[in-house]
């Protein structure tokens, strides 16, 4: 069997579809404990409830994937531009990795101040000061939401154009790309939940990723 650089470059898009999928998978799991844990907003608990052994874990939980959760992102990311290669466009994918890095590091940041939130505690099991609580809340959800979610946004979209210029995505998934961007920017901060639209989209453009990627695979392996 062949292993030249024609071979690798119809494994690439496999391997992002792989890192992509679960990226998407980690990520949206890491949103749903950060939310079930540390609820947002004036209606959330207060600081006494997250002595509850359940909230502490979700949010222990959380914190253990959101740094894999990364790993796959860059990886993802990655694979991508090298399968572009010289045809991307060097402004866009110049705001795609720009965008992708700091949507990480948010998302690193969010964690960290979860985690601090949960270092405040006693060992004895003795809640957080009130002030303690909120800023740490606060500050995380601010990071993933304000901050975070609306670099995943110029991330889809950014990617959306470039896979549109270049004709490798549908229309339809380019759209699906734009809305999820504009939900991103617009309705995450404000609707609580809404943010997991951004691995939801990650999930299908992988999945597609792979559906393409094992089509072309059995198309060669015909050929030859």
């Amino acid at each position: 069997m062949r292993s030249g650089p024609a071979q690798r470059a119809l494994e690439t898009p496999r391997a992002a579809g792989l890192a992509g999928v679960l990226f998407a998978l980690l990520l949206a799991a890491a949103i749903i404990l950060i939310r079930l844990g540390i609820p947002q907003g004036a209606g959330g608990v207060t600081s006494e409830g997250f002595t509850d052994s359940t909230r502490r874990s979700a949010v222990l939980a959380a914190l253990a994937l959101v740094p894999f959760a990364g790993i796959f992102f860059l990886w993802f990311v990655g694979v991508v531009r090298a399968h572009v290669g010289a045809a991307e466009d060097k402004f866009l994918a110049t705001v795609l990795l720009g965008s992708g890095l700091v949507f990480v590091a948010s998302m690193f940041g969010a964690a960290a101040a979860a985690g601090a939130v949960l270092a405040t505690t006693h060992p004895a099991g003795a809640a957080p000061p009130l002030e303690t609580w909120d800023f740490g809340r606060h500050f995380a959800y601010t990071l993933m939401i304000g901050y975070g979610m609306r670099m995943a946004a110029v991330f889809a979209c950014s990617l959306s154009v470039i896979g549109h210029r270049l004709g490798v995505l549908p229309r339809w998934l380019t759209v699906f790309g734009f809305l999820c961007g504009l939900t991103l920017l617009f309705v995450a901060p404000n609707v609580p939940w809404a943010e997991l639209v951004f691995p939801g989209w990650s999930l299908v453009l992988s999945a597609y990723i792979l559906v393409v990627s094992g089509r072309r695979r059995a198309g060669t392996a015909a050929a030859s």
